[in-house]
């Protein structure tokens, strides 16, 4: 008997319970704005999204008990449509912000293609997929365990059978609010402290710093102490080897070395050397790191699509009886609704969006084989170890060369390759986060096609809030580039900015290929002593300060392991692992608040320069304490990583 034969759902398919109803469609969309904008804005910190499915089943239980009881098909449709906001955002902000980076490509930096390249991606991603749920999802449902998908419906039994889980998210988001309140807004405490050695010390120019936020922390929880300690140690290369190296060499010079063309190395601060230096070595790193993950992963990326293809054929020959738990949206909707988005991206006008025909082409071709890939390889090693990040470079790197090859090598293509290489990495992402859906349905018995117009509906609520915030951002805070006087600590937006530096390599020229070839072979030692280059990549690549906080939320982890003799088993729904998300949550949301405040002005002050709402808020006590500011600093996160630890030790709810 077959594999699909004798898998019972918890709710059977004759069963008729609520579902689709308004208040799970409502509430869905509404998590999904707010995890959307979380993880745009933890993207562009860090380069990194987690899975929101877990949190927001959680969430959507103990709102339910609030409101009355509810099925368990109608939390289910809540986690659904709130995780297309998460899995949209990340495409998004790996991809999207390097228009500000390509030549002309910061007119097109508007809400309204931001609005268009997430609607796009987002509902391709569901459409391409539909075809793949019976071969996937139904036929190779004991070969491939979609880890998240079903970690998160034994979150929604569980919460059926009573609990309280979601108590430890709440904990985790107030807490978070708490503490970023405190130290971000009123300024009771430096958010980034840091120890900068002297030029004329032992290692010249070296940096010692932290962003001591409480959703790097909870990423360093849930990533764990591994994953954490291969990323700080990237770090740790880049400013305490390289930056001082280079300033050693670099202090006899008396004439600039390229790619800087005004400044001495000598005159340079750290910041400036990684903005010069740096920053293209860890732009080698990490796509030597994503590439090298596309490669591994090939084998399961052919048999994927060979089975795939396969399945979707025997599928047709097949008389299938269409019962609840077993209906899609028709096939023809699939076809139809990608054909019309993607001649709707080729007739854009050019002042709005870069496309053309070719490009639109190019999106479905490469489209449609990358959610193949992402969707099978999801099943296996789970959404967060999906190398979304590789296959947009194959996407971006394949797309340039055939631009070159036709003669495009002018700056008018670069946000054109860029439009490509967005949908495909969007698409990709939220067919990884689909699959994942589908699989936590199909255990608990879901109507897979309420599912998918959920997700399309997902995609639609969190892409108005994503444009938003990641033109909000960039406007308060700043996306990418060296600090300035207006935006002294500006999100790096690693990934996008690797996309624009491999665009702009193939497209233009003028790549600075020694460091990039330098960071590359990097990536290659790491790989010959057997450690995941991508990680440590990504770690050269970022600022310490953000690499260190999450080193210690990893070492909390680990600490939280060895007191529990084991590693959690179910660690995506372990008191420390939702505690964390609700650190990321409210960590993410409190720095949206506070890129609105900065948003408000104020007036200006004697000197002209403008005052926000947050300068006025901001008691700037952390400043005035000196040197013990930092000291202070490293108090309280330490503070807040022992109530990581005590909530991560607490006795677990238990499942049964």
């Amino acid at each position: 008997m077959s594999e699909e034969k004798k898998f019972k759902p918890f709710i059977s398919a004759s069963d008729l319970i609520p579902e689709f109803t308004m208040r799970a469609i409502i509430l869905g969309a509404i998590f999904g704005v707010i995890f959307g904008a979380a993880s745009v804005y933890l993207g562009l910190k860090v380069g990194l999204t987690v899975s929101a499915s877990i949190p927001i089943a959680v969430l959507a239980i103990s709102v339910f008990k609030k409101l009355g009881k509810a099925s368990i098909l109608e939390s289910n449709i809540v986690q659904t449509i709130g995780s297309a906001g998460e899995s949209v955002a990340s495409g998004v902000v790996f991809t999207v912000p390097a228009l500000l980076f390509l030549a002309g490509g910061k007119e097109y930096f508007h809400y309204f293609q931001i609005f268009v390249l997430a609607l796009a991606g987002g509902i391709l991603g569901v459409l391409f997929m539909i075809p793949l749920r019976r071969s996937l999802i139904v036929k190779e449902h004991g070969n491939l365990p979609y880890p998240e998908g079903t970690a998160c419906a034994d979150v929604l039994v569980a919460g059926e059978k009573g609990g309280k889980l979601a108590q430890k998210v709440y904990y985790g988001v107030g807490i978070a609010f708490l503490y970023k309140l405190l130290m971000s807004i009123f300024g009771f405490w430096k958010d980034v402290p840091s120890y900068v050695f002297g030029k004329n010390s032992a290692l010249p120019n070296a940096t010692l710093s932290g962003e001591i936020t409480p959703e790097l922390l909870g990423v360093g929880y849930i990533i764990g102490p591994r994953i954490a300690g291969i990323m700080v140690a990237g770090g740790v290369l880049s400013w305490f080897v390289l930056i001082p190296l280079i300033t050693m060499l670099g202090s006899g010079l008396t004439t600039v070395f390229p790619p800087e063309a005004t400044q001495l190395i000598s005159q340079m601060s750290p910041d400036e050397i990684w903005g010069k230096y740096i920053r293209y070595i860890g732009a080698g790193a990490v796509t030597f790191g994503g590439l090298m993950t596309l490669i591994k992963t090939m084998p399961t990326i052919i048999s994927a699509f060979r089975d795939s293809f396969k399945d979707i054929k025997d599928s047709r020959k097949e008389k299938i009886e269409k019962i609840r738990t077993e209906r899609d949206i028709p096939l023809v909707y699939v076809v139809v609704g990608s054909i019309a988005l993607v001649v709707l991206m080729s007739i854009i006008p050019k002042q709005f969006m870069p496309t053309n025909i070719l490009s639109s082409i190019m999106i479905v071709i490469f489209g449609f084989f990358f959610v193949t890939v992402s969707s099978r390889i999801v099943g296996l090693i789970g959404s967060s170890s999906n190398p979304i990040s590789g296959m947009t470079i194959a996407t971006l790197m394949a797309t340039s060369l055939i631009f070159v090859g036709i003669g495009w090598t002018g700056d008018v293509y670069q946000p054109i390759a860029l439009v490509v290489g967005s949908i495909v990495c969007i698409a990709s992402a939220n067919a990884g986060a689909t699959s994942q859906d589908l699989k936590t349905g199909y255990i608990l018995g879901a109507t897979p096609v309420k599912q998918q117009i959920g997700l399309i509906i997902g995609v639609l609520a969190a892409t108005v809030a994503i444009g938003f915030t990641l033109t909000l951002l960039n406007n308060t805070i700043g996306i990418g580039g060296a600090p300035t006087l207006a935006h002294p600590h500006p999100l790096p937006a690693p990934q996008a900015t690797l996309m624009a530096t491999v665009i702009k390599g193939l497209l233009s020229h003028n790549l600075p290929w020694g460091l990039v070839l330098t960071g590359m072979g990097i990536s290659a030692v790491m790989e010959l002593c057997g450690v995941s280059s991508l990680a440590f990549a990504v770690g050269a690549y970022l600022p310490l300060s953000s690499t260190t906080p999450i080193f210690i939320g990893g070492i909390v982890k680990w600490i939280v392991d060895k007191k529990n003799k084991a590693k959690e088993a179910e660690s995506d729904i372990g008191p420390g692992a939702l505690f964390s998300s609700g650190l990321i949550a409210g960590g993410a949301i409190t720095g949206i608040i506070i890129a609105i405040l900065i948003g408000i002005n104020m007036g200006t002050s004697a000197d002209g320069k403008p005052i926000s709402l947050a300068d006025k808020l901001n008691f700037g006590f952390g400043d005035k304490l000196g040197n013990w500011g930092d000291l202070v600093a490293l108090g309280f996160f330490l503070l807040l990583g022992f109530i990581l630890y005590k909530f991560a030790t607490s006795k677990k709810e238990q499942l049964q």
